[in-house]
């Protein structure tokens, strides 16, 4: 046997990453999959350096998306702050639980969820002659990826506080209804409210 074989590393131990198409041009360059480790965890190395998230992986975001606890009397205050085993476990489990109603690779569906509930149009404002006005703007591909990742972990937060729903059923439940466009998705939802305010400030 010769000393460099080939090593398949699995997301999870059990997930195929490798050969998982993006089928949105304008994301190829900033979703990461690379399958460099088992659990994705970079430990905060890209942390100080301009636009290096974009080389973290995706199952990483995600779980960091979903340790943020939001501002003072938010619904989500404490409950997944700096909790990074923890949302890890969630993003696992829910993965299990989408393999199990579909039969499908989950990091593929996360992957259709994200090309959907993506906007590619936002406002900003300028302030011309003491004057505000909203003007709509295209959105760059770091922030469109960071805002589709936002738009679930929010979603995943709305639906399971003061309900007895398990934070890893919303999860999947909310990245199934956004990898099929439904319009019952949290994310989707907050995407098509962006455009359409976006469009109406041309």
């Amino acid at each position: 046997m010769s000393g460099k074989e080939n090593i398949r590393i699995l997301l999870f131990n059990k997930w195929e990453t490798g050969n998982i198409e993006i089928n949105d041009p304008g994301l190829t360059k900033v979703i990461s999959l690379n399958p460099s480790m088992v659990i994705p965890v970079s430990f905060g190395r890209h942390e100080h350096q301009r636009l290096k998230k974009a080389e973290v992986n995706l199952i990483e975001r995600l779980a960091n998306k979903l340790m943020r606890f939001g501002k003072k009397y938010a619904k989500n205050t404490g409950r997944m702050g700096g909790k990074k085993a923890k949302s890890l476990n969630v993003v696992q489990t829910a993965f299990d639980i989408i393999h199990l109603e579909t039969g499908k690779n989950p990091v593929e569906l996360l992957v259709r969820a994200i090309e959907n509930s993506s906007p590619n149009e936002d406002t900003t404002r300028i302030v011309y002659g003491g004057v505000v006005y909203h003007v709509s703007v295209d959105v760059s591909p770091l922030r469109r990826l960071d805002l589709a990742l936002r738009f679930i972990a929010e979603g995943v937060r709305e639906s399971t506080y003061s309900t007895p729903q398990m934070i890893e059923e919303a999860l999947a439940k909310e990245i199934l209804l956004a990898s099929n466009n439904d319009m019952s998705s949290h994310a989707i939802k907050k995407k098509n409210e962006q455009e359409r305010i976006a469009m109406a400030s041309r």
